[in-house]
């Protein structure tokens, strides 16, 4: 995969992660405003729902597919067929449209969520990655609890997922529990020892529960990582998710070596 080794992708999830801020329900036509804007304001991707979580989340994924044009339009799945069947109907009419799927990867998340195994979750997310890819170039792994997870069991979940067919594998730190050190040494491993890593784009989502989710984003981005998950103003579930005009203006003021498409004179009304 060529890319341009210094570009930030943005990557909005205000649609999704952020709706989960308490108290905020949007409506689609709502959502169809708000993701015009973020195509305005420069932004790469829009996650744009939870396609099998209910109707309305479904219908927001498909009314937003014929109302952007620019930015790739991502849905959320489970690692199963049923919810993946569901991003791809909802994605039919998406110009650029993107499936992203995972599973837990912290031991934590593999015994007590999924009452599993290390052995049986791999193959789980292998297959559902392999499965979307029969309908969607574009596939988003996302290895839940990354920031929790071992890290030498991590790197082997990365690559096999990019050998399955992933070309962007999400580290989120779902707890918002790691310090901008230790995340930042995650990501690094990851791009020293995934031998394939080369072929897909890391990505960063990190949360705010304490207070470190742009401090772990720009650490993410400083060892290795191309795409970072936000939020307009941060909003997301408890303390919320990193801030897309932190990490944007961060990026634009201090001269790191990076950048992103984000037209900052633009402010959203």
């Amino acid at each position: 995969m060529l890319h341009d080794p210094n570009r930030i992708y943005i990557f909005d999830t205000t649609l999704r992660d952020g709706e989960q801020v308490p108290g905020c329900q949007l409506t689609t036509s709502e959502k169809i405003e708000i993701a015009k804007e973020l195509e305005i304001l420069g932004v790469d991707v829009i996650e744009a729902g939870f396609p099998i979580s209910s109707p309305g989340d479904f219908q927001s994924v498909v009314e937003l597919s014929k109302a952007v044009r620019e930015p790739i339009i991502c849905a959320l799945t489970r690692a199963n067929t049923m919810d993946i069947d569901a991003a791809v109907e909802s994605l039919k009419h998406a110009k650029r449209p993107r499936i992203h799927t995972g599973i837990g990867a912290s031991d934590m998340h593999i015994k007590y969520k999924f009452n599993s195994t290390r052995e049986d979750i791999l193959e789980r997310g292998v297959a559902a990655v392999k499965y979307a890819k029969k309908f969607v170039e574009d596939i988003e792994f996302y290895a839940e609890d990354a920031g929790r997870a071992d890290v030498v069991f991590l790197a082997q979940m990365i690559e096999a997922v990019i050998a399955a067919g992933a070309t962007v594998v999400n580290i989120p730190d779902t707890n918002g529990y790691c310090l901008p050190d230790q995340y930042g040494a995650k990501i690094r491993f990851l791009k020293e020892n995934v031998k394939n890593i080369d072929q897909a784009i890391i990505s960063v989502h990190c949360h705010n529960d304490l207070g470190l989710a742009t401090a772990n984003s720009i650490a993410g981005i400083q060892n290795g990582a191309r795409q970072v998950e936000c939020t307009i103003n941060g909003i997301g579930e408890r303390a919320g998710n990193t801030s897309l005009e932190e990490v944007a203006m961060i990026l634009k003021t201090h001269q790191l070596g990076y950048y992103t498409h984000i037209n900052s004179k633009n402010s959203m009304n």
